[in-house]
């Protein structure tokens, strides 16, 4: 174990048409990572991942197994390159820690032993779907505000709840969401996330871009996650979580919810069913890592959202990106120079 090495995977929002196209064709491992969740889904999420539609593979339903499918390829890749003759998960580099943002909470469960392949492709798959159907049930959204300090959003996100629930026919039956926006994703410094009903979260947009947020920018999501929304899908996929076989972890997994290290199996079902409708503890996440010793952060997965919020959280940091066949490459580099190798 490389306990200043912490491997990280992204969330939703991170998705593309053509994304792990090259490490199917490259690597033995990818392919069957992708050839297993085709499997076990039922269908070709890997011709998804590959060729889109991008309409149906930005759909939660689709995005987040998918998401999880070729941050695990690339992982499978790395490991492989590193070490032709054992593409084990945790051999030759197994980090100190591992942690995800959001949906990358699940991907970090593979390799940390606590999930296999095919229960992390059923599990992301049904959490996709549940969130999804609240999407439907109760239209949201998600938007990044940037450069607002954490308390005058809060007061924001309070007051637009406020107005928007004011709305409401009195005495209807509600949906736990309705009219509500609060701060999802505690991403970086001066990068806040809020996430909610779509007035509530308009409203909030709004007073921000009043009170001197320098931008208010939706994301590329289709509901309002990390939200109250969110609550009866939490509540319906504890069900799932319970059926799912999840082992004690090898290594610490960093908890979404509280920025504190998982490693009973007990404590990961908890995090798994609730995270959906409470905040992403990001800033927090990065900075415990820190503080545990750990310098060089691999990014896993499509895009590279996470380096840039690392860069904001702490300084001096190693960041190593693993998103394309190239990207292997360099840094199968780096850990021989930086002598990473147990």
């Amino acid at each position: 174990m490389t306990t200043q090495v912490a491997f990280l995977f992204p969330g939703q929002g991170s998705q593309n048409v053509g994304m792990g196209a090259d490490v199917f064709a490259a690597s033995a491992a990818a392919k069957h990572v992708f050839d297993t969740f085709d499997e076990t889904l039922g269908f070709s999420l890997s011709n998804l991942c590959f060729q889109g539609p991008e309409d149906t593979l930005r759909s939660t339903i689709n995005a987040q197994p998918a998401i999880v499918a070729v941050s695990l390829a690339y992982l499978a890749a790395f490991q492989e390159a590193l070490s032709p003759q054992n593409s084990s998960w945790t051999t030759p580099l197994t980090p100190g820690y591992t942690a995800g943002h959001s949906v990358g909470e699940c991907t970090a469960l593979v390799p940390a032993g606590a999930l296999d392949v095919k229960n992390v492709a059923r599990l992301v798959r049904e959490r996709g779907r549940l969130m999804h159907e609240e999407e439907e049930i109760c239209p949201g959204g998600m938007a990044a505000i940037i450069g607002m300090d954490v308390e005058t959003l809060q007061q924001i996100c309070q007051e637009a709840t406020q107005q928007c629930q004011q709305q409401l026919e009195p005495g209807a039956q509600q949906h736990p969401g309705m009219g509500k926006v609060v701060l999802a994703n505690y991403n970086a410094p001066g990068q806040i996330v809020i996430s909610g009903e779509r007035q509530a979260l308009e409203t909030a947009c709004a007073m921000a871009r009043e009170r001197g947020a320098k931008r208010a920018i939706m994301l590329s999501v289709s509901g309002a996650f990390h939200s109250p929304v969110m609550q009866p899908a939490a509540s319906r996929l504890a069900e799932s979580v319970v059926a799912t076989q999840i082992q004690n972890a090898s290594y610490p997994i960093i908890s979404n919810t509280s920025a504190l290290p998982m490693t009973n199996a007990s404590d990961i079902r908890s995090e798994l069913a609730q995270q959906i409708a409470e905040s992403v503890q990001w800033i927090r996440t990065i900075e415990y890592l820190a503080a545990q010793g750990v310098t060089t952060f691999f990014e896993i997965g499509p895009g590279q959202a996470l380096a840039g919020m690392i860069k904001r959280i702490i300084k001096g940091a190693t960041i190593i990106n693993i998103g394309s066949v190239g990207e292997i490459e360099k840094a199968v580099v780096k850990v021989r120079e930086l002598g990473l190798l147990s």
